[in-house]
């Protein structure tokens, strides 16, 4: 982390750091609950005052994460209230009111963020994030949801209470994802943000592992404890650096590249239904057989749905691709590829259908002191201007290519040489800054070929020139020589 505001950060981590580690330290106790309860409700306060702070363009992101993050705090201390002063059990108790509403707020934070910076894009975002969000689901429900539902040692309300949280797991990771693949900046901010959100999904699933099994896999309440403290200074680190204000900006680029993280991310999640289906065969678990199915049909959609997308963007690149071959990219004419090909097409009609076909050179006169004098921007402005009035002129008489540098090539179909010379003459008044243009233009004899045909309206187009420029001259016709050796 770079900029003015690390300072600040890099004291909040430090000293919120610190007193994670006393917390942990200290015995289970009144000290220790206030000093847990007091690093949460700071962090939550922080993140206001980083909004107030840095007065980002859409604070109703980060307002909401500010609301998640106290709902987060507020449960501690009410939690904190019922088992310490007041002696009952906490749970299910209004403690865990705050602590659900704190999802919804979280996502929809969250949610702000991803619209903001996919500006209303990021359909293959949305997809992808819908099969990881698939795939983990269905661990969330073998490991969390299921058993909570089935402990018949609680009441019916302490296992609601208990599903709802691993549900509530799955919405926020949900819209995590989507602003994982967003297409804004990594700014610092981002990063911390993003830490604080995965920090607080493992707290989550952490405890309640330890809440339904005991201390597993190394768990504890000391391990939970510092997952939700760094999850609470993460977040507050993100909302009070400098880099939040630019959080929700949108690039231009649109759709959601296939990284090779992305991919191996995706195959993970669609291989967790198999996977899990596995692991239970191989324990010899009760198989969660409908979940696996359902989860495996939905996930089999939405990889369809995405290799979908990811032809459709091929298949576009790749008319982009082509059109960009054929086009002149400075004045957006056919390019002289796309003139030979449709000088070629041309002739070819001509000679089926026995109808005239005149070709015409056109070059700027002087460009080059033109481009000397004023500069190459303004030498490529005038061939851009000249390019468009003299297409706006012709109203789809001929069809006008670039030929090269201020050189350019029309082809006049269904004229004879005295109506397009005449057309082209029109297009001197077209010419843009009040610059001038020669030109030739020839008409095919019905026997050359088209190498000779522009040879010829090259050859009228020096002889306009040197005629003293600004003017349009037909070529004469080919000699029974010329006409034979083509």
């Amino acid at each position: 982390m770079k900029g003015p505001g690390l300072p600040l950060v890099r004291a909040l981590l430090v000293v919120g750091g610190a007193l994670a580690v006393l917390v942990v330290a200290l015995p289970e106790g009144p000290v220790r609950a206030v000093l847990y309860c007091a690093v949460a409700v700071a962090c939550a306060a922080a993140v206001f005052a980083g909004v107030r702070r840095h007065r980002p363009v859409h604070p109703g992101g980060w307002l909401l994460v500010g609301a998640g993050v106290g709902a987060w705090a507020l449960g501690d201390v009410v939690y904190t209230f019922l088992r310490d002063v007041a002696g009952v059990e906490p749970f299910p108790s209004v403690a865990d009111v705050a602590y659900l509403a704190a999802y919804p707020l979280l996502a929809a934070g969250f949610w702000r963020f991803v619209r903001a910076r996919q500006g209303g894009r990021g359909r293959d975002g949305l997809v992808d994030s819908a099969i990881l969000v698939v795939g983990f689901s269905l661990l969330m429900w073998v490991t969390l949801v299921k058993p909570s539902l089935l402990d018949t040692s609680v009441s019916a309300a302490a296992r609601a209470v208990g599903a709802a949280y691993p549900i509530g797991d799955v919405l926020l990771l949900a819209v995590l994802v989507q602003l994982l693949t967003s297409s804004g900046a990594r700014t610092a901010a981002f990063r911390l943000l993003v830490t604080g959100a995965g920090l607080m999904l493992a707290a989550d699933a952490a405890y309640q592992l330890v809440s339904l099994r005991g201390n597993v896999f190394g768990l504890d309440e000391g391990v939970v404890d510092v997952l939700f403290l760094s999850s609470y200074l993460c977040t507050a680190g993100a909302a009070l650096h400098p880099s939040m204000r630019r959080l929700t900006d949108s690039p231009p680029r649109e759709g959601a590249e296939l990284t090779r993280a992305r991919l191996v991310a995706l195959t993970a999640a669609s291989l967790l239904s198999p996977g899990t289906l596995a692991v239970q065969v191989v324990l010899d678990r009760d198989l969660e057989v409908w979940a696996v199915i359902l989860t495996s049909v939905t996930l089999f959609l939405l990889v369809v749905v995405r290799m979908s997308g990811l032809l459709r963007q091929v298949q576009d690149q790749a008319r982009q691709l082509a059109a960009l071959a054929r086009t002149d990219a400075l004045t957006g004419l056919p390019n002289r590829r796309s003139g030979q090909a449709e000088l070629a097409r041309q002739l070819e009609r001509a000679r089926r259908e026995g109808l005239p076909l005149c070709v015409a050179l056109l070059d700027l006169d002087r460009f080059k002191t033109y481009n000397d004098t004023f500069g190459h921007p303004a030498g490529d402005r005038l061939l851009v201007g000249s390019a468009a009035g003299w297409r706006a002129r012709l109203q789809g008489r001929g069809v006008l290519a670039r030929w090269g540098g201020e050189e350019f090539l029309l082809l006049l179909p269904g004229l004879p040489a005295v109506a397009a010379v005449e057309v082209v003459d029109e297009l001197r008044a077209a010419t843009a800054d009040g610059q001038t243009f020669s030109g030739g233009v020839a008409q095919w004899d019905g026997a050359e070929s088209d190498e000779s045909l522009v040879a010829r309206a090259d050859e009228a187009l020096y002889a306009a020139k040197a005629a003293g420029r600004d003017r349009v001259l037909p070529a004469p016709a080919p000699d029974a020589l010329s006409a034979r050796g083509h």
